[in-house]
């Protein structure tokens, strides 16, 4: 028998919480709910989850804290409910190890596609292990990936990548000088086919360019912008 993919809800507002598990348990997904930071957080450290969605602005510990925690000692999926689209917002959550952004109010239908393609995408990464002919470690002018460990090197020294930036930073690096525009990016990282906000894209690179450009601004600036496309990894002689 399949093993029911479980979800948990955080919201401090019960409507909310409802109406995401109703249009959760019709996809046939087991939800589970918490109404606070505090609540939350125990639940996700006691058994752990296929996927979380959670509340920015939740009562005592806020849903930032709650990721940063979450991220100590797990990689499950978590999308980020947040009244609050600006930019500044978006890139702390992503920057905290958040996978998605879902501003309210939310169309509850688009919420099930992106619960599912982030689903499909922790699946993939868990059955599939990329590879080239030098084996596991992709090395270029000074950066250096271990597709085992996950660890990204710049010269000797570890860069800290959330699990998407990784995502992305492995998806450009495999495929030198060729351009890919948002949707591609969105389609292939993210598994967003219909929808998807392309603003998630140059907010990852941002942040993505800013954490390599703390060691090696030469690195950094390998993540070249293509204006009016989107964007490729290019080794400049």
């Amino acid at each position: 028998m399949e093993k029911s993919v479980r979800i948990l809800v955080v919201d401090d507002e019960e409507r909310i919480r409802k109406l995401v598990r109703m249009y959760m348990e019709r996809n046939a997904f087991e939800v589970e709910e918490a109404e606070d930071g505090k609540e939350a957080l125990e639940k996700a450290l006691a058994d752990p989850y296929d996927l979380i969605v959670l509340d920015l602005m939740l009562p005592g510990m806020d849903g930032r804290k709650v990721c940063e925690e979450i991220r100590k000692t797990s990689e499950v999926p978590i999308i980020m409910l947040t009244a609050s689209g600006d930019e500044s917002s978006r890139i702390h959550g992503f920057e905290l190890g958040a996978d998605d952004y879902v501003v309210k109010p939310f169309s509850p239908r688009e919420l099930v596609m992106r619960v599912k393609a982030l689903l499909k995408r922790a699946q993939t990464n868990r059955n599939d292990v990329m590879t080239n002919e030098l084996g596991q470690v992709l090395s270029i002018e000074g950066l250096s990936i271990n597709l085992d460990s996950h660890k990204v090197l710049v010269g000797d020294v570890e860069v800290a990548l959330t699990p998407k930036e990784y995502e992305l930073l492995c998806y450009l690096v495999q495929r030198p000088d060729k351009v890919f525009s948002r949707e591609e990016l969105l389609r292939d990282v993210w598994n967003y086919q219909f929808f998807g906000d392309q603003r998630t894209v140059d907010t990852h690179v941002k942040r993505l360019r800013e954490k390599l450009g703390h060691y090696s601004e030469k690195v950094a600036n390998m993540i070249v912008t293509v204006w009016g496309v989107g964007y490729k990894f290019e080794v400049r002689e």
